[in-house]
């Protein structure tokens, strides 16, 4: 088993039945018959309940921020799915908002070595997460393939993929667009001292209605994601709430 494998075994609640049943859809949608055109138009088929969940919980999200000024931001987006759900949305929810750029940030080279505030969890092993080495190319691809068949399409360049350590470049992205509005910003890194930095970073540029989705904040296995948090962040400047779909994933929005 490899890095990534024991990080998943580590991550995930499902039962040995259903994991089964997740190797057997894998392999269903391998063997697909059917011809590739159909296929892209069916994913449906092969989209498990768990992943469905996030979906719509990415349209709640989306519907919160709406009519709030902006850009939206994620920290740790690994292969880019949010982004694209998130493109999508926004040709869906706002089509003539040609001005909610969609910006990306991640090494795409792993996690690196956690700090003694994230604790001892297995879960963060050194590079764990990390895509192939021209990932960052083929995603841009991806998203502008997206955006080219989605309304207003012809206008190009509503997005953006930051690619290094979040440590350095999200201060330094402010520092070189320092108008920036941050509608929402969504926190998938959990490590302590990015989570930290990027959260420091942006608070200056939210406004009231402004909304942070964190992934981890009340996972015992990512203590870092909350004391970032904690830290940063007075009760009176926010409220909260968990998402009824997905418990584990916490709204925080700003007054």
């Amino acid at each position: 088993m490899d890095t990534q494998q024991q990080t998943y075994a580590l991550e995930t609640t499902a039962n040995t039945k259903q994991q089964e049943s997740r190797n057997r859809l894998m392999e269903l949608f391998k063997n697909s018959p059917l011809p590739s055109p159909d296929l892209l138009f069916n994913l449906g088929l092969y989209t498990r309940s768990s992943l469905l969940v996030k979906f719509l919980v990415m349209y709640e999200v989306y519907q919160k921020f709406l009519n709030v000024p902006g850009v939206i931001m994620e920290f740790g987006t690994w292969w880019g799915q949010n982004l694209v759900l998130l493109e999508n949305l926004r040709s869906i929810l706002e089509p003539f908002n040609k001005q909610r750029k969609i910006i990306g940030f991640d090494t795409y080279s792993g996690y690196p070595l956690p700090t003694d505030a994230d604790g001892n969890s297995a879960v963060w092993q050194e590079g764990s997460y990390a895509t192939s080495a021209d990932y960052v190319e083929y995603l841009e691809e991806l998203i502008k393939t997206h955006e080219a068949g989605n309304v207003l399409g012809h206008l190009q360049g509503v997005h953006q993929l930051v690619k290094g350590d979040v440590i350095q470049k999200v201060p330094e992205y402010f520092t070189q667009h320092p108008e920036t509005i941050v509608a929402f910003a969504y926190f998938d890194m959990g490590l302590y001292e990015p989570t930290k930095v990027a959260l420091n970073t942006i608070k200056s540029h939210m406004v009231s209605g402004s909304v942070i989705l964190l992934d981890e904040l009340t996972w015992p296995e990512a203590p870092g994601e909350a004391l970032a948090f904690k830290e940063l962040f007075r009760p009176n400047e926010y409220s909260i709430e968990k998402i009824k779909l997905y418990p584990s994933k916490t709204i925080v929005t700003m007054k």
